[in-house]
């Protein structure tokens, strides 16, 4: 590890009340928010979603038996070997039980391959990698949020059903992109579309020019951004530049968050569709939530991220897992966490499959226009809602070994 630049910080957040179970490793159970803390995913992931595990660490109290948690955080810097090193510190050294969140297909990939068959458990929140519960599917694996499928087919879907038949891509050059990029046009040609072009770019592109003309220039009446984080936003604003939507044609971002909308301003998101599994403004329950994230320290007012929720979501979930069996080791924790079926405060209703796949709603949002607005954060407007069995990828289809 010497040389690495990484950063990790523990902070315990739970109360100790007495002795642990004498089946959690250490007396003590630890996850670790393994992110991008410094690159494009600062905002939707970063050290809000270190709050959010502690937010989850400090409501989950013990599990009513007195378990000590700890968080720990580290910066994968969006490289697959940096990830890698942090990971096997800290199954080999650190006695980590756990990893939460990890933004970027090629790190999580990863990790799920080095964690499988050991005694931790990968909460892949934030990975959109579809094949994490298809062909690389593991018995450690517990997928939240969205993935590369569900972004695809259902947001190809959604637009579809709304007249976009002509499609234009500009796509990240690696798994994410590709992967999002592919399923979209499987879905769009299988259902009497067409994509005219695609156009890769690398990640932390700054400058789309070359990428935008060829997209306005196709004449597609529907242009896909399969991309992400500080991607997105900078496509975004120099489409706007280029007057593309007011040119008819309607852009469509396949990974975009509300902090990217916060980033950019209503005046240049405005019209932009959208897919997400989480909005903080949807009910009762997301805003207390929300409110409550806002006010953590460094949030300065912040509203969560679907990913920063589902770091919440499924750290409590686990966490609810070792207080059920009394073990923070993936063999007992990850199967009883697939006995969840029911209302989850932030996603709605939830089932936990065999492949490690959540399926819950997801959500083709509108940006609003600037007077649409009504208060800070005030962003999406509702187009449709999908129900759980539509948004994510049958579990017969995606050749999961689990899967019996």
């Amino acid at each position: 590890m010497k040389g690495l630049n990484w950063v990790v910080a523990l902070a315990a957040t739970c109360v100790i009340g007495g002795a642990a179970q004498a089946e959690i490793s250490g007396n003590v159970v630890r996850i670790g928010v393994l992110n991008d803390i410094s690159g494009i995913f600062q905002d939707t992931n970063g050290m809000g979603s270190v709050e959010a595990a502690r937010m989850a660490a400090e409501d989950f109290a013990g599990g009513a038996k007195n378990i000590k948690v700890e968080i720990v955080y580290a910066d994968h810097q969006n490289k697959a070997d940096v990830g890698s090193a942090i990971a096997r510190k800290w199954l080999d050294v650190d006695d980590v039980d756990a990893i939460v969140d990890v933004p970027n297909s090629a790190v999580g990939l990863t990790i799920n391959s080095l964690l499988r068959d050991t005694r931790m458990t990968f909460l892949a929140s934030s990975t959109a990698s579809s094949d994490l519960t298809g062909k690389a599917c593991s018995p450690n694996t517990i997928q939240w949020v969205n993935d590369a499928w569900a972004t695809g087919n259902t947001t190809a879907a959604a637009m579809m059903a709304r007249g976009g038949k002509d499609w234009y891509f500009v796509t990240v050059n690696y798994a994410l992109g590709q992967g999002i990029e592919a399923e979209a046009t499987n879905y769009i040609e299988k259902h009497g579309g067409k994509v005219l072009g695609s156009a890769r770019h690398p990640l932390g592109t700054s400058d789309f020019a070359s990428f935008l003309l060829q997209a306005q220039t196709s004449r597609a009446k529907v242009i896909g951004l399969a991309n992400a984080g500080g991607d997105t936003i900078n496509a975004v604003k120099q489409a706007a530049e280029f007057g593309i939507q007011q040119g008819g044609q309607t852009m469509v971002a396949f990974l975009l968050f509300v902090n990217d909308v916060h980033g950019m301003g209503l005046k240049v998101a405005q019209g932009l569709q959208l897919l997400e599994a989480f909005y903080w403004d949807m009910d009762d329950d997301t805003r207390a939530f929300a409110k409550r994230f806002a006010a953590r320290p460094g949030m300065n007012g912040k509203m969560p991220s679907g990913n920063q929720a589902g770091v919440y979501a499924s750290t409590l979930a686990y966490l609810n897992a070792v207080a059920a069996t009394g073990s923070d080791d993936a063999k007992d924790a990850v199967p009883q966490m697939k006995k969840f079926k029911g209302k989850d405060k932030l996603f709605g209703d939830v089932t936990i499959r065999q492949d490690g796949r959540v399926i819950h709603p997801m959500y083709l949002f509108e940006v609003k226009k600037p007077e649409e607005s009504k208060y800070p954060y005030d962003y999406y407007k509702l187009v449709s809602t999908i129900p759980a069995e539509q948004a994510f990828r049958p579990i017969g289809d995606g050749g999961c070994s689990l899967v019996k």
